[in-house]
């Protein structure tokens, strides 16, 4: 997707095809930190810092979501990291089959200042971090891949942004058709 695209998809509120996602996905940085600041407070990483508890504290990171919960390498839980730090697990599988849009607005009520890990924190984690900044900073979803791509390479996978793009949609309505539907699917299950 050219920027002339770009600036027009933006100025015009249109939600990009998952195809033209995939092509401003695929630009910008590259992988290299385990951990990094993609909005004031807010901090995408992956398990070797959510396992560090010492650089948790230096980063003053008070709260994780761990969008790999229960999962081999993202073993996270409460009694790890004690009283200094808020744990929230979504047991995300990476399949575009996932159905991680009931796990949006959950995710996005509970990140303030929050580490947000899964594994390598490119797929199921930067949804749950675009859906944040979708619901709380009214962004559009354009809006908030390319915020976060100018701090940190993100690829969520298919399925992910095609639920992105219908929370965009939904979020654009206008005030007076919001409905409870739009939060029916609520999981405010805390692991």
């Amino acid at each position: 997707m050219s920027s002339e695209v770009v600036k027009k998809t933006l100025r015009d509120r249109r939600s990009p095809s998952v195809k033209e996602l995939v092509n401003v996905l695929y630009g910008g940085k590259r992988f290299g930190n385990h951990v990094d600041e993609v909005w004031p407070n807010l901090f995408l990483g992956d398990m070797s810092v959510a396992n560090d508890r010492y650089r948790l504290w230096k980063l003053g990171i008070s709260h994780v979501v761990n969008a790999a919960h229960g999962k081999p390498c993202c073993q996270g839980c409460h009694g790890f990291y004690g009283p200094s730090v808020d744990y929230y697990g979504v047991p995300a599988e990476d399949s575009p089959s996932f159905d991680l849009s009931r796990y949006f607005f959950p995710s996005a009520d509970y990140i303030k200042k929050a580490l947000d890990t899964a594994g390598v924190g490119v797929s199921r984690s930067a949804s749950v971090i675009l859906a944040y900044l979708m619901i709380h900073q009214h962004h559009s979803l354009l809006e908030a891949i390319l915020k976060v791509k100018e701090h940190r390479w993100i690829f969520p996978n298919s399925g992910f942004l095609k639920q992105l793009r219908t929370l965009d949609a939904k979020l654009q309505l206008p005030p007076e058709c919001l409905s409870n539907r739009l939060f029916s699917n609520n999981n405010n299950t805390k692991y």
